[in-house]
């Protein structure tokens, strides 16, 4: 069967049994959606009468919140790749007028339009299998905008079997109240939002009668994260909270607000009822609550949530599911797709490989030269141009004078460096004329490695941006660091002082600015055999590209 871009996937287990049935009913969902899977609660499927289809509701309880927990867990764990959402428009107490049952107000629209339909519905006879689809297509056309021909599937997977405690636990918690209030608040980076995102996100949801205010971390509050210069714009992060909450929930009142220090406008906003935390925030809960009542406001009700377990971490990611985590694996990966480039041969294939004083750039050109790769060191192309009785020589001392000479003859570069050092317009002098020298010098490396066959070249460039030599590449590869460890590599390898390193880096490009630039980012922060694998993968993924051009 051909793969869609979006399901829809109606549960209909009874709720204390779908544990045993989430991981596999999701393993065979994931081989028919690729994009976005939608899931919805519906215990219990009413096949006669031949009416219109009417809604469970489900009210807000513990094994609900449960449930959710373990769906995105499980979702995390089996079909990564997929934006799943827990829809919640029947998890609330039924409207009065409507008993048990009642209809919805009217189809909710969702973001993405679901383009099959999926469920868990156990058939008691074969020949039920066309009565089941009608019902739940005219169910789920009730319940959301679709399109009434939704092509239907039904799910057979293998169900799992769970320990006898925790099939006792999940007997326990069912039907066990959830306690709700009309104003609920989280705060968080909220960066490529994953399954521990969306269970806190749900869950907070089902709390919220009336509204939801969400503080999400900007400018400062970035600074220590993990490869910050990779976390999503605000505004993006925003938008896709926006989405995500639309489609789950869209009766609630959402408020988003940056948030410029810990504690934020938790601690002001007399209308709150509950903060939801997790083990790991659950101090800064209770921060908020220190100020709350130092502000003569009542302390909030603390929601714990528990963490989940990423089943993928590696050696150097957190074992619970992070942002970071996923951002460490964007490492080597093609971020943005290469700008076509027909006036570059198609071979070899030109790599331009630059990043910040002591981002470890040249540690990665040779560990890719050991995979291949032809090397052309920009640095030591440098040194070539300044060689006597080349024309950038004779250049520079016309521009500069002759005091720039070692008694050798040959270029001072230390006393050059002085002679520019602050000098914007005699900088540039000397940049004018090294440059396009340098870049000629690129050129006949590529030349000389074409003539031998090479596959792929990798221009080892410190000043790849500024020099506007983009234009010779087919990717920009850019290595990072976060700034104090530049500073310290930069002392130990150069003998000089903290400030002198940090007046170095501020005159180069900031990482943040390198990455908009950036096809693939790499990162030498950690030790020598996390790098090699970041190399060894982006190295496979370049040689596919290749392969598929």
């Amino acid at each position: 069967m051909s793969m869609f871009s979006t399901g829809i996937l109606v549960l209909t287990s009874p709720l204390h049994t779908l544990p045993l049935r989430i991981t596999p009913v999701l393993s065979s969902a994931a081989q028919l959606v690729e994009r976005t899977l939608y899931v919805h609660l519906h215990p219990g499927l009413n096949l006669g009468g031949g009416g219109q289809p009417r809604p469970v509701f489900i009210p807000p309880a513990v094994d609900v919140s449960t449930l959710i927990t373990r769906l995105y867990s499980n979702a995390s764990d089996v079909c990564g790749h997929l934006d799943v959402r827990v829809l919640l428009t029947n998890i609330h107490a039924p409207p009065a007028a409507c008993g048990a049952s009642g209809p919805f107000p009217s189809p909710q629209y969702l973001a993405h339009s679901p383009e099959v339909l999926l469920t868990d519905f156990q058939l008691q006879d074969p020949a039920q299998s066309s009565q089941v689809t009608q019902c739940l297509q005219r169910y789920t056309g009730c319940c959301y905008v679709c399109s009434p021909e939704l092509p239907s599937v039904l799910l057979h997977p293998q169900l799992e079997t769970l320990q006898d405690e925790e099939v006792a636990r999940l007997k326990e918690t069912e039907d066990k109240p959830l306690q709700t209030y009309t104003d609920v608040v989280v705060g968080g980076t909220f960066d490529r939002l994953h399954g521990a995102h969306k269970t806190l996100l749900n869950i907070s949801c089902l709390l919220a009668t009336r509204r939801f205010l969400i503080g999400v971390c900007d400018q400062g509050m970035l600074n220590k994260k993990v490869l910050k210069e990779l976390i999503q714009p605000y505004a993006l992060r925003v938008q896709s909270l926006k989405e995500f909450l639309r489609d789950i929930k869209p009766s609630l009142q959402v408020e988003i607000v940056p948030l410029d220090d810990p504690l934020g406008v938790s601690v002001v906003d007399r209308m709150l009822q509950c903060i939801v935390v997790s083990e790991e925030t659950r101090k800064g809960g209770e921060a908020v609550n220190r100020k709350r009542i130092e502000n003569g406001l009542p302390a909030l009700v603390l929601h714990e949530i528990q963490l989940l377990k990423d089943a993928h971490h590696s050696e150097i990611e957190e074992e619970k599911i992070s942002s970071s985590s996923l951002r460490s694996r964007l490492l080597g990966t093609l971020l943005t797709s290469p700008k076509a480039k027909p006036h570059l041969p198609l071979h070899p294939y030109i790599i331009g490989l630059t990043g910040g004083s002591g981002s470890g750039k040249s540690s990665i050109a040779k560990r890719l030269q050991g995979l291949g790769a032809v090397h052309i060191d920009c640095d030591k192309l440098g040194h070539q141009v300044y060689e006597t009785d080349t024309g950038a020589y004779r250049k520079v001392l016309e521009e500069f004078g002759s005091d720039v000479l070692n008694e050798d003859k040959s270029i001072n570069r230390r006393a050059l460096g002085r002679k520019v050092f602050g000098e914007q317009e005699r900088l540039k002098a000397l940049t004018d004329i090294v440059w396009p020298e340098i870049a000629l010098l690129v050129k006949n490396g590529v030349s000389r490695a074409r003539e031998e066959g090479k596959k792929v070249c990798v221009v080892d460039a410190a000043v790849l941006l500024e020099a506007g030599w983009t234009d010779m590449v087919h990717e920009v590869w850019v290595t990072i660091i976060p700034e104090e460890e530049s500073v310290l590599r930069i002392t130990e390898r150069d003998g000089v002082t903290p400030e002198d390193a940090q007046h170095r880096l501020k005159s180069q490009m900031s990482n943040i600015e390198l990455i908009e630039h950036a096809n693939v980012v790499l990162s030498t922060m950690w030790e020598p055999d996390v790098t090699r694998n970041q190399v060894l993968k982006a190295w496979n993924l370049l040689q596919k590209r290749i392969q598929d051009r």
